[in-house]
């Protein structure tokens, strides 16, 4: 059974309660946070049982079909276990379907429509004046650990990738002001957030839609550009981690950055295949050749940065040379995390009237020796880390006493971890120096450098894809 997420701002016992099930990317994280947070300051609590729960928030998505299976699921379990539920998400554009097969939902409303769902919500349970509303923080209600945040900069996407409903469910690029992304960043590191992961649909576009428009922020002017975000968020002096990357040029700007240590170096890109071909049916940007030689000028200005990207295969049309031809592009770009799946037919996308669709057993085989190949690219690269010292962030202590840490080139929830053996008095938002002892295709084992822990950022100065999100 899943349960609603429950948050740690104090309760009080006569304040309304609503449980939360969010579901799906970081961005939609990011939108259950801020509707968690405008409630909470309307003095409702959160419930972590559908039972103690006077209204449920279900938090949709519907990127594929096997995830909008898995909402419809969810909310069928939450009207079964408390009956006044609210949808919202990505599948919200699909009222008519979701009413078809729960006609007593309460409401339905689209991804990131905050108001409606508050509208909803006070229509089941009005608020109740709470003396405790004032105890919000002042960074809002987050479902994340507290010593990392997911910062998002922009809604929605230009791009019209034939496999993708994004911009169907959440319209087109909408930058938010730089000065405006920045004061929340500042905000969350005065909180005692440790590392930022800035989430998009498209990071590398900031700004275009408002014509890098400039704002004010600690009495500079910044433009609304990836490459001055980047500088300021270098600033803070804690980790930076930047996702959902297209590989245009002027991302080259941002190397000289992770390079000295301002912003972590690591890029989450979405290459999603190598043939020219298929790139085309994706309606992706990209040309292999040239995409090869930016990452290799990339590493000549950053040689520790670290690639992570996720690859589709199967899609309609791939033919064996395409398939090849992409497992060749792996072997010459090195990528050091990937992700693949196997193409899936999504309603609504252009991709799915596409002619000479893959067999599944075909996708399914192809699937497989593709992960093999990034399985061996991986191992290879960890590696070379042992012996190596190490800057890492710990996550969670275990009840044997081990560790669980991820270095500057993992990212929680998507990556491997570093498991620590040896070390003293650590804790969740730590960081530490360790030593690499021991490596697998996925993680690294370290035991300490020294005694000493630190609790600064260091070098500041000098697998599922869908998941019920449930913090305490």
């Amino acid at each position: 059974m899943r349960e609603p997420v429950a948050t740690a701002v104090p309760q009080t016992s006569e304040a309304p309660k609503v449980g939360f099930v969010s579901l799906g990317c970081p961005k939609a994280l990011v939108d259950s946070e801020r509707i968690l947070t405008r409630l909470k300051g309307e003095g409702y609590d959160t419930s972590a049982s559908y039972a103690g729960a006077d209204v449920i928030v279900v938090n949709t998505c519907g990127f594929l079909d096997s995830a909008k299976e898995e909402s419809l699921n969810a909310i069928g379990e939450a009207l079964a276990e408390n009956g006044k539920v609210i949808v919202t998400g990505c599948m919200g554009g699909e009222e008519d379907m979701i009413r078809a097969r729960f006609p007593n939902v309460a409401a339905v409303t689209g991804a990131h429509q905050y108001d409606a769902v508050l509208d909803a919500v006070h229509n089941i349970v009005p608020p109740r004046p709470d003396p405790f509303k004032s105890l919000v923080p002042d960074e809002g209600v987050r479902l994340t650990p507290k010593h990392y945040a997911y910062l998002k900069i922009s809604e929605g996407c230009d791009h019209r990738c034939s496999f993708c409903i994004i911009p169907t469910l959440r319209g087109d690029l909408a930058s938010r002001p730089v000065a405006e992304v920045l004061r929340e960043a500042e905000t969350l590191a005065k909180a005692g957030v440790k590392e930022l992961l800035v989430v998009s649909q498209d990071t590398s576009a900031y700004g275009l839609d408002i014509r890098y428009a400039q704002s004010e922020w600690r009495g500079q002017n910044w433009a609304a550009s990836f490459e001055d975000l980047s500088r300021g968020l270098g600033e803070l002096g804690i980790w930076v981690r930047m996702h959902y990357v297209y590989p245009y040029p002027h991302v080259s700007g941002v190397l000289p950055l992770m390079a000295e240590g301002k912003i972590l170096p690591y890029l989450d890109i979405p290459f999603q295949h190598a043939s020219p071909k298929i790139l085309k049916a994706m309606k992706r940007p990209g040309n292999q050749d040239k995409t090869l030689q930016r990452i290799e000028s990339w590493r000549e200005i950053c040689p520790d940065l670290t690639l992570r990207s996720t690859f589709v295969v199967g899609f309609p049309g791939e033919t064996e040379a395409d398939f090849n031809l992409l497992l060749d592009w792996m072997e010459a770009a090195q990528i050091d995390r990937v992700g693949a799946f196997a193409y899936e037919n999504v309603e609504g996308a252009p991709a799915k009237l596409l002619p000479d669709h893959v067999p599944e057993e075909v996708k399914q085989e192809r699937l497989a020796r593709f992960m093999a190949v990034a399985s061996r690219i991986s191992a290879q690269k960890l590696a070379a880390k042992v012996g190596r010292i190490e800057d890492v962030l710990v996550d969670d202590i275990r009840a044997d006493g081990v560790a669980v840490a991820r270095t500057r080139g993992d990212a929680p929830e998507i990556d491997g971890h570093i498991f620590l053996k040896g070390f003293t008095g650590l804790k969740a938002g730590d960081f530490a120096k360790a030593r690499v002892t021991r490596a697998d295709a996925y993680d690294l084992w370290g035991e300490p450098e020294s005694l000493m822990k630190l609790n600064r950022v260091p070098g500041a100065a000098r697998r599922p894809m869908h998941r019920l999100i449930s913090r305490v």
